[in-house]
């Protein structure tokens, strides 16, 4: 268990580490060129470290320094490993070795712990099926364990259409080169964190491969090209730098907060025009970002998260403590996370002495005075680092299951440290 201990000002700066979905992307991007990758910066987290070791399986050589990976592909070339491939509770990770796999001769298993067989995989396997991979799961349709026995993609067209996750559609884009023909993704409807998908773009040409799109949710993938072994930076996460945005934000101090680019394609630097909307100053730099809080508005307000799930922990924080009613609104989907986050936010906040309201894809929340709570994070490291901020205002908060940060951020209990100088 981990006390927070209240701050009374804010005057620091501090470092961000790689980001989380730009690393697995660049991996299994990697792991499918010819030749040797030079990752720089890459975040050494326990879902990119548990990626790593199931890369080696399928036949990468993946080697890790105290901030970069160097890994050599074999240009799509896929070994059938020994046993099962098990990736604990990395979503990320099953759904891109999803598509990986399908390129080589299996059978491959997929499977992780017990809540990332909860987690849904029907559409893309229903779209690698469509494109002629053979493909199993055992139990429910669409759930891990996923058994993928392989096949030559053939290419054409595929539709994807109100998912749950835009994974879906980068794993798909990420094995298209190989398809015998041209793949034509389509997207129709919902789409949730569309601004993943435009990374995982981002990536692909960093490497070689380009994806053409042609109007708003169609992707055009040609055949025959190649991944190129490259060298290629990972920018900093700005996902892990929400909680140090919100701590200014909450302790009305300043944060310079280091190895962030204000103008990267990471939808969840979105938080920071949010916090501008609640009265914080944000000053952007090269590769920094500084955050001066303000006086937080009063009133009610509607917030859509649709883009940006990962950063509505970090807002709820906030509008737990902002005076009035707040509507983080078109977020069903975070109840297919690492928790069910809806249920998870819902539960803790109640025990500080905070209203809220549980909806079907939105969390109501009326702001007010929190109390201190002992906090259970259900495994989550998001739940973790947001309540661990509300500790920086609140006296007497304490967050179960600390160690959960490691998915993402294994240095962030030393990093807030710091803040106390």
């Amino acid at each position: 268990m981990m006390a927070i201990r209240p701050l009374g000002g804010l005057d620091a700066a501090v470092r961000m580490p790689g980001s989380k979905s730009y690393t697995q992307r660049a991996m299994v991007i990697a792991a499918l060129a010819e030749g040797e990758s030079l990752l720089r910066d890459a975040l050494l987290s326990e879902d990119t470290l548990g990626l790593a070791g199931a890369l080696r399986l399928l036949g990468a050589d993946v080697r890790t320094t105290d901030a970069e990976m160097i890994i050599r592909g074999a240009g799509g070339k896929i070994v059938r490993p020994p046993h099962e491939i098990h990736l604990g509770n990395n979503g990320t990770a099953i759904r891109l070795l999803a598509g990986m796999v399908s390129l080589g001769e299996g059978p491959f298993v997929l499977t992780g712990d017990r809540r990332l067989c909860e987690r849904p995989m029907k559409p893309l396997l229903d779209a690698l099926t469509d494109l002629g991979v053979s493909i199993h799961t055992d139990g429910e349709r669409g759930y891990p364990p996923v058994t993928i026995r392989g096949g030559r993609l053939r290419g054409g067209k595929v539709v994807l259409r109100d998912i749950g996750s835009s994974q879906y559609v980068s794993s798909l884009l990420i094995v298209a080169p190989f398809a015998a023909g041209e793949t034509a993704i389509v997207l129709e409807g919902r789409i949730p964190s569309l601004p993943y998908i435009a990374l995982t773009v981002e990536t692909m040409a960093a490497f070689g491969v380009k994806v053409l799109t042609e109007g708003a949710g169609r992707y055009v993938i040609p055949c025959g090209q190649h991944y190129v072994a490259s060298e290629y930076r990972i920018e900093g996460d700005a996902s892990s730098a929400s909680y140090f945005f919100l701590a200014a934000a909450l302790l009305k101090g300043r944060i310079r907060v280091e190895n962030v680019d204000p103008r990267t394609r990471q939808g969840d630097i979105g938080f920071l025009a949010i916090l501008e909307r609640l009265g914080s100053t944000i000053l952007r730099g090269e590769r920094h970002v500084e955050v001066r809080g303000g006086e937080l508005p009063a009133g009610e307000m509607n917030f859509d998260l649709g883009g940006m799930p990962d950063i509505v922990p970090t807002l709820a924080i906030l509008c737990a403590l902002r005076p009035g009613r707040s509507v983080i609104r078109n977020v069903a989907h975070l109840r297919l996370k690492e928790s069910n986050r809806l249920a998870a936010l819902a539960k803790e906040l109640h025990k500080t002495g905070i209203a809220v309201e549980e909806l079907a894809d939105s969390l109501v929340i009326h702001g007010g005075r929190p109390r201190g709570a002992r906090i259970e994070t259900y495994n989550d490291h998001r739940i973790a680092m947001g309540f661990a901020i509300l500790g920086l205002v609140v006296p007497g908060m304490e967050i179960e299951g600390e160690s959960c940060v490691g998915k993402s951020f294994p240095g962030f209990w030393k990093t807030l440290a710091g803040l106390y100088g």
